[in-house]
């Protein structure tokens, strides 16, 4: 018999410090910074976003999110033989952050490590766990995204400073002998490294470089809308769908337009696209599962559905997911 793998839990969690618009706009003019909410709205969507409090880390969002999805799934934390973090902004160096939380989770022993694939993360963790159950290396699988992008964020640069929030999402990811994750399509090109990037490192015991985002957004928009389209329909093409049989699109939530474009290009309506956007902004490797999450509590993606999960990052990094909720 076949080993697949099923989605068996979801959960999210976003820090309690919430700026709406009219907040950051109030923060950043203290700066020197000048910005609206109808200038946000207009080119992102984004009403509102989440910031993680100085002293907490990545892996401390995860915590929560990560024992959300273990009661939605009915497992306990010993019951888990891998962990995967997606996240771009760990709590240090070394050693990753999936094994920082593996210790907050009380368990030891079984394989934990991070991927960066910035905001493709989530898919690119999905795929690497799903092909280790498959594989028979792993059963029960917690696969989680989670950023702090408001640590590296430059609040100087109204075109980015805007953008980006703090969270994570997590899922449980089991084998099951019917089929749940059904294809996915990954891919990255390294020649748009510098179009979204943080180009400094530590060495020495001091930063070299500029430790802070850089984007050059009309660029990535013209990039990300179509590799996404061209993700979704390999994904598709691979499990034998058309997109009209998709129930949910949730995308990685960057930009209300890319994702209207991401949809259009589909021919989906909007009303099949789980948007978190406007209240969660951009949270890089957390949107997507902080999105699937959403539509799970929210009673909009229910068991049985087929959903089609797609991201696109810095690296340049992109991909697709498509699977039976």
């Amino acid at each position: 018999m076949p080993t697949y793998s099923r989605i068996s839990g979801t959960g999210s969690y976003l820090p309690p410090r919430r700026l709406s618009n009219a907040d950051l706009v109030a923060e950043l003019a203290g700066r020197g910074v000048e910005t609206s909410d109808e200038w946000i709205v207009a080119r992102t969507g984004i009403e509102a976003r989440h910031f993680a409090a100085p002293d907490v880390t990545s892996s401390d969002l995860a915590l929560p999110a990560a024992q959300a999805a273990m009661q939605a799934a009915g497992v306990e934390p010993q019951q888990i033989d891998l962990i995967i973090m997606a996240t771009s902004t760990p709590d240090m160096v070394f050693p990753s952050a999936a094994c920082i939380l593996q210790h907050k989770l009380g368990i030891a022993g079984c394989p934990a490590f991070d991927i960066q694939a910035v905001c493709s993360g989530f898919v690119y963790a999905l795929t690497v766990a799903d092909a280790m159950i498959r594989a028979g290396t792993a059963t029960r699988a917690l696969v989680v995204g989670a950023e702090v992008f408001s640590r590296i964020l430059d609040f100087n640069d109204r075109t980015t400073c805007v953008l980006f929030g703090d969270g994570a999402g997590a899922v449980v990811l089991e084998a099951s002998d019917t089929p749940g994750l059904l294809a996915s399509d990954l891919h990255a090109d390294g020649r748009h490294v510098g179009i979204l990037c943080v180009p400094g490192n530590v060495s020495g015991g001091r930063v070299l470089g500029d430790p802070l985002l850089k984007m050059d957004g009309q660029a990535v928009f013209k990039l990300a809308v179509g590799v996404l389209e061209d993700a979704a329909r390999a994904t598709l093409a691979k499990a034998g769908k058309a997109p009209e049989e998709i129930d949910w699109l949730i995308p990685h939530q960057a930009n209300i337009r890319i994702m209207q474009s991401a949809a259009k290009r589909l021919r989906l309506p909007m009303d099949k696209v789980v948007v978190t956007v406007a209240q969660h902004g951009n949270t890089s490797a957390a949107s997507i599962p902080l999105a699937l999450d959403h539509g799970v509590r929210s009673g909009k993606v229910r068991k049985g559905d087929l959903l089609l999960l797609e991201g696109v990052g810095g690296g340049f990094t992109w991909g697709a997911v498509l699977l039976n909720f």
